[in-house]
Formats: structure tokens, C-alpha cells, sequence
């Protein structure tokens, strides 16, 4: 996967999953009850993932690029 396709699934992922996160801070106290668990268990932790990945996630590639060729074993002759 292209790395701007990779980011355009992530923006979005992130815009659509913030949209109820929206409606649980504005929304009517009542209703905002029974949606507790889900913003507590799902969508905030996907929506701060996204971001997070968003942010630095080219950081992290690269770190893990870089972690990855260390442990690779070295061939014997």
C-alpha cells in the first residue's frame, strides 16, 4: 500500500470515529449514558491511535525499520 493511501484510510478512519465522540460531549446528558463504554473502550482509543499514528507515525516506521535489521540473524558460511 502507497504510503498516501495508508494516510487518506487513516484521516479518515480518525474523522469518521471523532464524529461520535463529538455527540457524546454535546450531546443530551440521557443519551450520553449508554454510550460510556463504547467511547471509553473504542472510539477514543482509535481516534487518539489515529492521531497519534497521523503525528509521528513516520517516526515510528522508521524506528522500526531500524530495530528490525539489528535483530536479524547473521548468515554462516
Amino acid at each position: 500500500m502507497k504510503a498516501a493511501t495508508e494516510r487518506k484510510i487513516i484521516r479518515w478512519v480518525h474523522i469518521l470515529l471523532s464524529i461520535p465522540l463529538l455527540w457524546f460531549i454535546y450531546g443530551p446528558p440521557e443519551m450520553t449514558q449508554k454510550a460510556i463504554a463504547g467511547m471509553r473502550f473504542i472510539f477514543i482509543p482509535i481516534v487518539t491511535l489515529s492521531g497519534l499514528w497521523l503525528w509521528k507515525g513516520h517516526f515510528i516506521k522508521k524506528w522500526l525499520k531500524k530495530t528490525g535489521r539489528k535483530t536479524q540473524p547473521v548468515p554462516s558460511h
